[in-house]
């Protein structure tokens, strides 16, 4: 459990501080003496490198809104001036740019992780919804970030985006109006996105030390699904994991670095270098990479309104993920079935992604609704019905058994029956 620690102060500062307020055990606890499984792998990575691209995106931010003007008229050149004339503006920008889709990046493989091994299955089922919601507010972020540098991409996709809004009856134009504070996307709009940008990511740290704190609560899931017996099933998170965790954040970097230093704008759209002009649209308007597969559901449905269903509707079936998946056994480790349809469902959320950055016609429409129809019914459908269908593979009786089944080659133990607590 979160908290729990063996520290004693030893010094009468340290002695007098626990007294008052117990912060260093808290830490000690949740982030040194932590029991955590034995058994995690590489993927269990991605939260802490996800923690640390949140912190450099933050930096960076705090550091660029120093020199950017939020003011229609000189918000493009106040862009240049960081690229050209402020000390490592260059570096700070490519950095907030590109740390955009590293962290999306991070955050799909963490996602991803989590359906597979089960993470979002009693008694995680919180630390799943606020990972759902801390999605949606970095998606939000990222869309008011991207607005920011007013050039051409940026305002036509605000305009497009904001403009979904008017399909909601009734109160769709009054909310339209009021996001861009006028009757057109213009210097309100600017603002008010600016003012939310700088804002939202302090309330993703806010709910990411929700996230941990859920997960060390109920402790780690695990590629067994199991939960740890003994002592024999745990380590301490600190040096262990750790020390695996840094290792991966430095691969993630180099990667990361490679963007920033190589290819800085090879995820970006060349006509956002161009200053944003109401009179004149570009010939394809796309979001950015990481929002088209949503994109692809939006335009796959003929009906404006539908479309816009359909799109929330594909995060909003996330939160539900956790009654909808009604095996007993949490780790796709054990389900052949699943495994199967895990890896399909993959494949078309990746090929969304291509549909929303064609142009919506011919086949990549008819595509779009396809994969739009299987990615509803995957969740919908498919998860309900094999809890009922898939006969799971025998489970090992404890972590321990599993971590010593695997160096030795040799399939662990069965229980009789599949654990689910």
């Amino acid at each position: 459990m979160a908290g729990h620690s063996n520290y004693v102060p030893q010094s009468a500062a340290a002695k007098w501080l626990e007294s008052r307020l117990p912060v260093i055990s808290l830490v000690r606890g949740s982030f040194v003496d932590f029991p955590t499984p034995k058994n995690l792998n590489y993927w269990w990575t991605f939260g802490g490198i996800l923690f640390f691209v949140l912190i450099a995106q933050i930096i960076t931010g705090i550091v660029l809104v120093m020199h950017y003007a939020p003011n229609e008229a000189i918000a493009f050149a106040s862009v240049e001036h960081i690229m050209r004339d402020v000390n490592f503006g260059w570096l700070l920008r490519y950095m907030h740019a590109n740390g955009a889709s590293m962290f999306f990046i991070a955050v799909y493989i963490h996602m991803f992780r989590g359906m597979y091994y089960g993470s979002y299955k009693a008694p995680r089922e919180i630390s799943w919804i606020l990972g759902v919601i801390i999605f949606l507010i970095m998606m939000a972020t990222a869309f008011m970030g991207y607005v920011l540098p007013w050039g051409q991409m940026s305002f036509w996709g605000a305009t497009v985006i904001t403009n979904l809004f008017s399909a909601i009856p009734v109160v769709g134009e009054p909310i339209v109006n009021w996001l861009w504070g006028g009757f057109s996307v213009g210097n309100p709009t600017l603002n008010r996105f600016f003012s939310l940008h700088y804002l939202l990511p302090f309330m993703i740290f806010g709910v990411v030390l929700l996230h941990v704190w859920a997960f060390h609560t109920t402790g780690n899931n695990n590629p067994t699904g199991i939960q740890p017996k003994s002592k024999q099933d745990t380590v301490p998170f600190h040096p262990y994991y750790t020390m695996k965790d840094l290792f991966a954040i430095v691969v993630f970097m180099i990667l990361f670095a490679y963007f920033v230093f190589y290819v800085p704008n090879y995820m970006g759209h060349a006509d956002n270098y161009i200053e944003a002009n109401p009179l004149v649209t570009p010939a394809h308007i796309v979001p950015e990479w990481y929002f088209l597969p949503f994109y692809a559901i939006l335009r796959a449905v003929p009906d404006k309104l539908g479309g816009v269903i359909l799109m929330f509707g594909a995060i909003a079936v996330m939160f539900v993920l956790p009654w909808l998946d009604t095996s007993k056994v949490r780790s796709g480790t054990y389900r052949p079935l699943f495994k199967q349809f895990f890896w399909i469902f993959a494949a078309v959320c990746v090929g969304l992604g291509y549909l929303g950055a064609m142009p919506p016609e011919g086949l990549y429409v008819v595509f779009a609704r396809i994969f739009t129809a299987y990615y509803f019914a995957h969740f919908l459908i498919i998860l309900p019905l094999l809890g009922f269908l898939e006969k799971p593979r025998p489970t090992p009786n404890s972590i321990s058994e599993a971590v010593l089944a695997s160096g030795s080659g040799k399939p662990a133990g069965a229980v009789a029956a599949p654990e689910t607590k």
